[in-house]
């Protein structure tokens, strides 16, 4: 039977013991049979018979594992894999057997010396024996020569018991090496099937490319370009784009006509494709700078490294939790990060001018989108904020707009965000990153609701983020995809946008990275089509009229949505000249780690592990970044002793630290307790007064 059924015993590796005259004790795998005979004799028997069945089952698996088992045990082999467990366990049981052998061999010498020293004593006893000697001298002889012989029968007795005892250890070690040889050729056999079936996916992949050959156009000023059908490859579909959910029909503004029975959206006099309503979509110059930026950062060096040598022990874990060397990481923290999504604040500058509700969802919506396109070659990994980290933009003068980070939260790691616009607006989040390693690829899923306010309208904007999956962890080019829906809702006005991010499918004749989303009222009332790409640009098309399609098959309808032809809301900036050998940096993300005079002494800027890594000396950042985590458990653990025993029962860790600039309350629109800024941090570096700031580097 095999050893991987139900409720089988592997007698290879059973060990067998007599209780009693009538009883048989069968260990295995960590549990204990105890088995009763009738008598005795019936006992030896059943003895004997699992005895010859367990010298049977090693055979079979000597057997199996053959010159192979030999050789891996010997040698110490792991099939190349520079961080498998069981290398280390492999090299500790063949010292351990070494060192066996060698106690062994020292018995056996030391079994000679005092059989060959006894028998001399003996005869040398004997022959005093058989000398004249007075009385009382021989008996003395006689005692001591019984004394040498019970010595000697104790001595034999002695060695022959340790000889039984090593020849049994070594037989159980051979059962070890088995068991553990077998458990590293099922994990090995599992990494080669899961690795065979990446590459499967690869080659389905490149087929699937090379058999479809769809084409894609650049821009979307008419509606989507059609795709070539497999039933017709020369027929081309313009005018309309397909959504799971709706159906967009592009129709020219002077031939519209509304149709009966239709829901007519308003006067379309005043649209034109080629007019600018709502304003330039180009980076607009602001005041220049007092000091000048950077434009560059040293060149990423060239370390090659093994990902899946380290992730394929991080199989379902937290990755916030797992200790990862700066090689898989980005010069910048999570906290720069999060800053990064204010790279297209003049969408938001622009919404603040919108006199109707719907026209600012656009631009909100394209605002949200925009985060995403940095992220399309960043497959890195940024810094884990330390607890207390902070980071401050200071943009009044060039973007017009403050921006503060810090992290409130280490495990869950949490920051909190606030940002202060001169024009207009405010946006405050906070955002926990929860992530978990799936095998071939990783899930990040931010958590956390994002507050927008403009303070003429009172506009009130709350959406959460989309799910992040790096795909190709274990074999290919590692590539990122957003997936999810994200509702914008307007407590106000009670607007919403809903927006889909269609995930990567090889099949799709779709263009990659797709968004879509339908700006409607309160009513439900449907204004503006959204479309366009996350890395790319974002369109909005108004609505003129609506209806349903007939029904399908299954009896399902769509909405079909007449709209005139698309505006332009958000186009990405180019990336600057030698992106790729600087992390794919956006000339906002290259001046983000700038040292800056004046922040706060807990500013991301000031980080050694990060700014060593960013002028490429990473060994001495894995070093720094050693002895910044064991800092900061040392931390955590002064501030665990500090704390009364209330304080430590489950759920109230995280409220053992102390926010600097944020604090706890309650989000009367989520019904969650988010972090929001208390104030205080901009008067503190006017003053240059950071004496309440904590030494966490």
């Amino acid at each position: 039977m095999a050893y991987n059924c139900r409720a089988t015993i592997n007698l290879s590796t059973a060990h067998f013991d007599r209780e009693d005259s009538c009883n048989i004790l069968l260990s295995y795998g960590g549990r204990t049979y105890h088995l009763k005979a009738g008598s005795e004799v019936e006992r030896q028997q059943w003895l004997g018979a699992l005895e010859l069945a367990r010298a049977k089952a090693v055979r079979m698996m000597s057997s199996l594992s053959g010159n192979r088992e030999l050789q891996s045990v010997l040698t110490g082999d792991d099939s190349g894999d520079e961080d498998v467990p069981t290398h280390s366990d492999k090299s500790e049981l063949q010292n351990t057997l070494s060192v066996l052998s060698g106690k062994l061999d020292d018995l056996s010498i030391c079994n000679d010396l005092i059989s060959k020293h006894g028998a001399a004593l003996q005869r040398s006893l004997s022959e005093l024996e058989s000398l004249k000697i007075p009385v009382e001298s021989g008996e003395k002889l006689k005692a001591v020569n019984e004394r040498a012989t019970l010595f000697r029968i104790t001595s034999n007795a002695m060695i022959n018991a340790c000889r039984d005892f090593l020849e049994l250890a070594e037989i159980h070690s051979r059962k070890w090496q088995r068991a553990l040889q077998y458990e590293q050729e099922q994990r090995v056999r599992l990494e080669e099937t899961i690795e065979q079936l990446a590459k499967q996916h690869n080659s389905l992949e490149r087929a699937c490319r090379g058999g479809q050959a769809t084409p894609q156009s650049d821009s979307l000023p008419q509606g989507v370009k059609g795709y070539i059908s497999d039933e017709d490859e020369d027929t081309e579909y313009f005018d309309a784009m397909e959504d799971s959910s709706f159906i967009t029909v592009i129709t020219d503004p002077k031939d519209n006509r509304s149709a009966e029975g239709g829901n007519e959206a308003g006067p379309v006099d005043d649209w034109n494709a080629e007019d600018d309503v709502f304003g330039n979509t180009t980076r607009i110059p602001g005041v220049p700078p007092k000091v000048k930026r950077r434009t560059h950062i040293p060149n990423k060096p060239n370390y090659n490294i093994n990902l899946w040598s380290i992730m394929k022990n991080c199989i379902g874990k937290e990755l916030s939790k797992i200790p990862m060397p700066v090689n898989f990481n980005e010069p910048l923290s999570m906290l720069q990060r999060l800053t990064e999504d204010l790279e297209y604040h003049e969408l938001l500058d622009k919404a603040v001018k919108c006199e109707n509700s719907t026209e600012q969802m656009c631009f909100v919506a394209a605002f949200s989108v925009s985060s995403y396109s940095t992220t399309v070659n960043r497959i890195a990994k940024p810094f884990n904020p330390m607890l207390g980290e902070t980071f401050e933009l200071d943009q009044m003068e060039e973007m017009g707009l403050r921006s503060l980070c810090e992290q409130v939260s280490h495990h869950p790691p949490a920051a909190a965000h606030h940002v202060f616009s001169k024009n207009g607006w405010t946006l405050w989040q906070e955002i926990t990153i929860s992530s978990k390693f799936r095998g071939k690829y990783l899930s990040i899923m931010p958590l956390g609701a994002i507050h927008l306010e403009f303070q003429a309208s009172g506009n009130h904007y709350i959406w959460r983020k989309s799910t992040s999956t790096v795909h190709n962890i274990i074999v290919g080019k590692l590539w990122i995809d957003q997936t999810g829906d994200i509702e914008i809702v307007n407590h106000k006005t009670k607007d919403k946008c809903l927006l889909k991010f269609t995930p990567y499918s090889y099949f799709s004749k779709d263009y990659t990275r797709k968004v879509t989303g339908v700006v409607t009222d309160s009513k439900e009332k449907a204004h503006y089509v959204l479309s366009g790409s996350w890395d790319e640009k974002m369109e909005c098309a108004k609505i003129i009229q609506s209806s349903h399609s007939s029904p399908s098959t299954e009896g399902k309808q769509k909405m079909v949505y007449q709209t005139l032809p698309a505006k332009l809301l958000w186009k990405k900036y180019p990336l600057p000249e030698n992106a790729e050998n600087m992390y794919y940096f956006s000339e906002l993300a290259l001046i983000l780690n700038e040292p800056e005079e004046g922040v706060a002494p807990t500013d991301s800027r000031w980080r050694p592990d990060q700014r060593l890594m960013e002028n490429g000396q990473w060994d001495e950042a894995n070093s720094e970044k050693q002895r910044l985590e064991e800092k900061q458990r040392m931390i955590r653990r002064k501030r665990l002793e500090s704390s009364s025993r209330e304080q430590l029962d489950e759920g109230k860790e995280a409220d053992l630290h102390k926010p600097l600039w944020f604090e706890k309350k309650m989000d009367p629109f989520t019904g969650e307790e988010a972090y929001i800024y208390k104030g205080g941090y901009w008067e503190a570096k006017e003053e240059q007064n950071w004496s309440m700031c904590p030494d966490i580097f």
